[in-house]
């Protein structure tokens, strides 16, 4: 077996007999010889001109069994130990898969609806400026990720098995080019049909799920240390739970004050907040390709940008080529706005959240109220919420965003109009440049002019800036022990995912997921046997 390399252009990329001729000069092996190869990665690199793929593969002569499939011969949990799990996110729901594996049985407890009623909210917020704060696009089965993109692009290989975890998604629907591309991507419009099949799978072997069952107590017992044993849902029902993983997802404000009141130890985590900037994708496509329009071959292109301002990043954050801004408010009276993609990433648009480190000792300075001071736990999601509501206040009560134009907004002048927008909810002038705290909106703007530096013509006069880019990662951690994986002082609670600030983003939150587990099941080992 061979490990090569070569470059395709985009037009050979589905040419099978190419891409074998190719691999077999790589490899220095007669074609004829090659019984098996398989791609391992492939980028497009979009230095050259015209862009080229740059496929990286294994070559053998001898035939190579296949591997065997993740979801085979899984278990049936049904009279097994029961394990619940908070919110049906990715960390929810492959913790739930990993749980069957090692014979336990997953109850996974979801606030909002099932993946597809929850279309029905989506409308409503984006038609009817109608929050949902148990179902929209952060909750709900599939989590934040499910309507909001879906990318699976992740650097955190440490945290478990990167291709178990699109192996997953590829048994449940996906396609199989997860694997091999650099910056893999499933869309906003194909997601649904694989968390559901997710969810079918968990259900077939003993698993349950219970949507529209909002948690509104923790159940403790003793005090040092603390020991959970239930969990109050809805407001009335109360359920034994002696171990619960806890992946509520990084906007689960209630959750975050339901463990404070309970004196369940979290902490302040810093988080990043800003703005979405969006362009004509024909502009983007020129700039990375050289070319407007783009050949029907290529994809539509993306970008990558960071600066430095002082001692604080300025970076481009869940960037979407051919996509659409979303309201992503999680309650009433508040504007936060996101961005997605659908699968062919076809839109006219791109944009991007263009985001600033927020420190813990930025915030030195920043109180809401008598009950929330610079030492809280909750100060640095106090700040968030407090942007969010102020955007909301300056406008009509609608969902729709304050916004400006880029280049406005770097010369703090308010624009006298706007161009045309993906975002559905409408948008207004506002001056976002007086809008946004101060030391935000600075580095903001001289880190822009940084980007407009390294991608010329990024300070575009078309180009749109809509706020607030608020939900970049949770700005609460819940502190877990290393070894354990078990909360630091609350016996049977184990912290997962995103919610809990140890992960960011589906791939991430998912391998959380199944760490997690893994540590559940140790941890009832040594107890129970």
């Amino acid at each position: 077996m061979k490990e090569v390399e070569i470059k395709l252009a985009p037009e050979d990329l589905e040419d099978q007999d190419e891409l074998k001729n190719q691999l077999a000069k790589a490899a220095k092996i007669p074609i004829a010889e090659i019984k098996y190869y398989q791609i391992l990665r492939r980028s497009l690199d979009a230095r050259y001109r015209p862009p080229v793929y740059l496929v990286k593969a294994v070559v053998s002569t001898e035939e190579i069994p296949p591997i065997p499939k993740e979801l085979d011969d899984l278990p049936s949990v049904d009279s097994s130990r029961e394990i619940h799990i908070i919110g049906a996110g990715p960390a929810g729901y492959f913790a739930a898969l990993e749980c069957i594996k090692e014979g336990l049985k997953p109850i996974v407890i979801e606030r909002g609806k099932d993946v597809q009623a929850r279309r029905k909210d989506l409308k409503a917020i984006q038609q009817d400026s109608i929050v949902n704060p148990h179902s929209n696009y952060c909750f709900g089965e599939g989590g934040a990720g499910t309507y909001s993109d879906g990318k699976l692009y992740t650097r955190s290989g440490k945290r478990g098995s990167i291709d178990s975890v699109l192996r997953i998604l590829v048994e449940c629907g996906a396609s199989p080019d997860i694997l091999i591309d650099a910056h893999p991507h499933i869309g906003s419009n194909k997601l649904p049909t694989i968390i559901a099949a997710m969810r079918k799978v968990i259900e077939d072997h003993g698993g349950r799920i219970l949507f529209n069952s909002f948690i509104t107590d923790i159940i403790l017992e003793g005090t040092n240390p603390k020991k959970i044993s239930g969990l109050q849902i809805n407001g009335n029902e109360i359920i034994k739970a002696e171990t619960v993983i806890l992946a509520t997802g990084h906007s689960a404000r209630d959750i975050f004050e339901l463990l404070a009141k309970r004196k369940i130890l979290i902490e302040a985590k810093p988080f990043a907040l800003g703005i979405r900037v969006e362009h004509a994708q024909n502009f983007i496509d020129e700039c990375q390709y050289g070319m407007s329009p783009r050949t029907p071959i290529l994809p539509a292109a993306s970008y990558a940008l960071n600066a430095q301002v002082g001692n604080r990043g300025i970076f481009s954050f869940c960037m979407c080529p051919g996509g659409l801004i979303v309201p992503s408010a999680t309650a009433p009276g508040e504007i936060v706005v996101n961005g997605m993609s659908l699968s062919r990433r076809d839109s006219q648009y791109a944009n991007s959240g263009i985001v600033t480190s927020v420190e813990i000792e930025d915030l030195a300075g920043f109180s809401v109220s008598e009950n929330i001071q610079p030492a809280d736990p909750l100060i640095a999601m106090a700040f968030q919420r407090s942007v969010e509501q102020k955007m909301f206040s300056v406008g009509d009560g609608s969902q729709a965003a304050p916004a400006q134009r880029l280049m406005d907004f770097v010369k703090q002048v308010t624009s006298r109009d706007l161009p045309e927008t993906s975002y559905i909810p409408g948008i207004y002038s506002a001056p976002l440049h007086d809008l946004l705290p101060s030391w935000i909106y600075e580095r903001l703007k001289y880190g822009i002019i940084g980007f407009d530096h390294k991608m010329k013509g990024y300070l575009h006069a078309e180009a749109v800036v809509l706020a607030t880019e608020s939900r970049t990662s949770s700005p609460v951690r819940i502190p877990r022990d290393a070894a354990s994986g078990m909360h630091i002082d609350t016996e049977g609670l184990f912290p997962c995912g995103e919610g809990a600030g140890y992960a960011g983003g589906i791939v991430s939150a998912a391998m959380d997921g199944q760490a997690t587990a893994r540590s559940v099941a140790r941890w009832i080992k040594e107890k129970y046997h």
